[in-house]
């Protein structure tokens, strides 16, 4: 990494995004969604938020699945690993938040080692109930 943090760009379109972009990302998943399924992916998302430095290289993500009258799911956060430790993932969810800030529930599961990072932004334990099928883990 050669930017500041404070250099980068927000967006919560795709305009100007390819998936060669969205490379990088996924980290430990044994089969990760490939660039162009991401793309689909945040195409399909009801919001989205991207993080881009000056030359255009997209270092993060965050999408939201909303029905736009009560409720959004935050699926996916993702920073690319060098990037990581610099606040991209809290000002993610910061522009996030203030685009579905005035739904009635947002939320997300995640593993124990993340509840702190999120209850920094208001958000609270809760149970969830999952189910994985890691074949299709890279998506349709």
């Amino acid at each position: 990494m050669t930017v500041p943090s404070s250099e980068l760009s927000f967006q919560t379109d795709l305009s100007g995004v390819t998936p060669a972009q969205l490379t990088g990302f996924f980290e430990g998943w044994p089969q990760p969604p490939s660039p162009e399924t991401l793309h689909r992916l945040l195409a399909g998302s009801q919001a989205r938020v991207l993080a881009r430095t000056p030359d255009g290289q997209v270092i993060g993500f965050v999408n939201a699945l909303s029905d736009g009258v009560l409720s959004a799911y935050v699926p996916l956060l993702e920073v690319r690993r060098e990037w990581r430790g610099q606040g991209v993932a809290s000002r993610l969810i910061e522009r996030l938040f203030a685009e579905l800030g005035d739904l009635y529930m947002l939320d997300t599961a995640c593993d124990d080692d993340l509840v702190p990072f999120y209850e920094r932004f208001g958000m609270r334990r809760g149970n969830a109930m999952i189910r994985r099928d890691y074949a299709r883990q890279n998506g349709r």
